[in-house]
């Protein structure tokens, strides 16, 4: 992309010499965990991987100061995802907005064309009525069947306002992309947007330890034809992006910041179109810690895991003809950005375009063996 020599005051959290911070560079001798404290960077190699760093967290191995972050230059060593051998989760339909968008696609088929005509009447009928309902109560049970009645249920109102979350596995582990890198579509796909969302950020034990920001690429034409196209339409070659750093959560940062988030998204096309968005945690249906206990209520991650949170941004902004909404081009560059996580910047391609993901499990552990990292005493 060229976008990795930028300074990284550029993508950091405004308040970034006073937050901590977790991640991993592209090294010569492999990918290698950070710590950023008190604006100083510092390698933790001696972790091994991100996992064995927050499952260990606080008493985290010590590291080697590279100097403050604001001097270290990331063209050289670039900035990788920020988790590595976390499963990586997401919950769905978390806002209402996104749940009345979720029922338009299923409605039209997948076909961009006839969303608009769908959106207005069922918003009128639909949207309101799901804002002032608590999920899994009786007012959300009493609303279902008064839906039903109309012939308006759906199986995304059904995870919206039902008592059990939409939570599905987003990405195969270390195949999320990182800050400066591309972000794929599937080439086959017509309708398709980026989803800007607050990344939760949880260790063995399912405590929720920080957050980070990611863009859980969504295919609307494939995820609205049939939702067993889930998977299709969410697991592709960069399909997953999340960065630039974890931010942990410390007396300046908790959990509390997550819940008042306002994220923003910024999408800046070769035709010079321009897209603005935001997403407000505070709108969210189910609290964060709800979606993590959901998560882990019959389910261990002994590496841990990252948990998207979901979004109130679904663009409706046409793009092209009218009526057809807005969906990427090769070249737009996404934006997603939170005063206090920071921004995470990627240029889309296809899938097939981007670069294959070829480093997997085996390779992370050929290499930190080869490296001397995976004995007892080198985690110490």
């Amino acid at each position: 992309m060229g976008r990795a020599a930028e300074r990284p005051n550029a993508f950091l959290p405004e308040d970034w010499s006073d937050a901590t911070l977790v991640g991993r560079i592209q090294t010569k001798a492999g990918p290698t965990p950070v710590l950023v404290r008190g604006g100083r960077l510092y390698d933790v190699a001696q972790a091994a991987t991100v996992a064995d760093l927050l499952n260990a967290w606080p008493n985290a191995p010590g590291g080697r100061d590279l100097g403050p972050i604001e001097e270290f230059d990331f063209e050289a060593q670039p900035l990788l995802a920020p988790i590595d051998l976390q499963c990586v989760k997401a919950a769905g339909v978390t806002f209402a907005v996104s749940a009345v968008e979720r029922v338009i696609e299923e409605r039209a088929r997948g076909d961009a064309a006839r969303a608009e005509s769908i959106r207005a009447d069922l918003r009128d009928r639909v949207g309101a009525d799901i804002r002032s309902v608590v999920p899994g109560s009786e007012s959300a049970a009493r609303l279902k069947a008064a839906l039903i009645a109309e012939g308006l249920w759906s199986q995304y109102l059904e995870v919206a306002i039902g008592p059990d979350a939409e939570i599905f596995t987003k990405a195969p582990v270390l195949s999320s992309v990182g800050h400066g890198a591309f972000v794929g579509v599937r080439s086959d796909s017509a309708w398709n947007n980026p989803e800007p969302e607050v990344v939760l950020v949880c260790d063995r034990q399912g405590r929720a330890l920080g957050a980070t920001l990611g863009n859980d690429v969504n295919l609307r034409d494939f995820e609205g034809r049939s939702a067993l196209l889930l998977g299709k339409a969410k697991d592709n070659n960069a399909s997953c992006a999340l960065g630039p750093f974890i931010r942990l959560f410390d007396e300046g940062f908790t959990i509390d910041d997550v819940r008042t988030a306002r994220v923003d998204l910024v999408i800046e096309g070769p035709d010079n179109y321009r897209l603005d968005g935001h997403s407000s945690m505070d709108q969210i249906s189910r609290d964060p810690l709800e979606l993590i206990r959901q998560a882990l209520s019959e389910h261990q991650y002994p590496d841990g895991f990252v948990l998207f949170c979901g979004t109130l941004f679904a663009p409706t902004q046409d793009r092209d003809a009218p009526g057809q909404g807005f969906t990427h081009k090769v070249g737009d560059v996404v934006r997603v950005a939170s005063p206090r996580l920071g921004v995470l910047e990627n240029e889309v391609t296809t899938s097939k375009a981007a670069p294959p993901w070829t480093f997997g499990v085996a390779d992370l552990m050929r290499n930190l063996a080869g490296r001397g990292l995976l004995s007892a005493e080198a985690a110490r």
